[in-house]
């Protein structure tokens, strides 16, 4: 399992890309204002970057178990956690069931429900082939980070990324509503993710108040403007100054 370390001080903080994705496509020009005041922990996933896969599907209850390893390696007790899209369901995996591994999270364009994907997702998803993405970043870094750089083993990635989480029936609303990480919930505003399941997640998280009575919540929601799935962290300037006052705004009282 591939990571890397970047910086130093205060809480660390987590990367964890999205599918087809790795450390360095997902984060690269966001790392250096991230680590500049901070340590940052980033690594790829099972199949991604230069990690190995492994002979199993993938899946997000997985893919955490790795990540729970890897911080148990590392002698972290805590992090915050910025995922995107697979990503994103791993970190909020994590708040929920190791929630004493997590002070805040960032979740990026993902649904917490199936119901919240839009319908074309899962035909397009699961008949990827290594054909579609040619000439892409994502073939071309594969190609030249994995420790199988060839398109027969791409093409597994692509397929184990069709069957991500089959079956999953995905969190309640009392899932959601229930773990203790202040959360910023990021999308596109033309992303995979509805945009009002991307609304729900935010009151769930106890946003959509009127911030001037009640004070503001905790948690917190950024739509991005002109954004898809694939362009979600391409704003860097718009996702640095979203993200790093977030992270860096004092714990609330409890």
């Amino acid at each position: 399992m591939y990571y890397e370390l970047h910086g130093s001080g205060g809480t660390p903080l987590l990367l964890l890309h999205g599918g087809l994705f790795n450390i360095d496509l997902q984060f690269g020009e966001l790392l250096p204002s991230l680590a500049a005041n901070r340590r940052v922990i980033a690594t790829d996933f099972q199949g991604h970057g230069r990690t190995n896969d492994a002979d199993r599907p993938l899946g997000t209850e997985s893919l955490a178990g790795d990540v729970v390893g890897l911080l148990a390696h590392l002698g972290v007790p805590k992090v915050d956690v910025f995922g995107f899209s697979v990503g994103g369901a791993v970190a909020l995996h994590l708040a929920i069931r190791n929630p004493e591994l997590v002070r805040k999270a960032i979740i990026s364009s993902v649904s917490f429900h199936p119901s919240g994907d839009r319908e074309e997702n899962a035909d397009a998803v699961g008949e990827m082939k290594v054909e579609m993405i040619a000439g892409t970043p994502m073939e071309a870094d594969y190609l030249a980070k994995s420790p199988h750089p060839d398109h027969e083993h791409l093409q597994v990635l692509l397929t184990k990324l069709g069957g991500y989480d089959t079956g999953a029936g995905g969190w309640t609303d009392d899932d959601v509503r229930g773990y203790a990480a202040p959360t910023l919930i990021t999308v596109g505003d033309n992303d995979a993710v509805k945009l009002e399941h991307a609304v729900k997640f935010a009151q769930l998280r106890g946003s959509d108040v009127n911030g001037d009575f009640a004070g503001v919540p905790a948690s917190q929601l950024a739509v991005f403007p002109g954004t898809t799935h694939f362009s979600g962290l391409a704003r860097t300037d718009l996702v640095r100054d979203v993200v790093l006052p977030f992270l860096d705004a004092p714990m609330p009282q409890t």
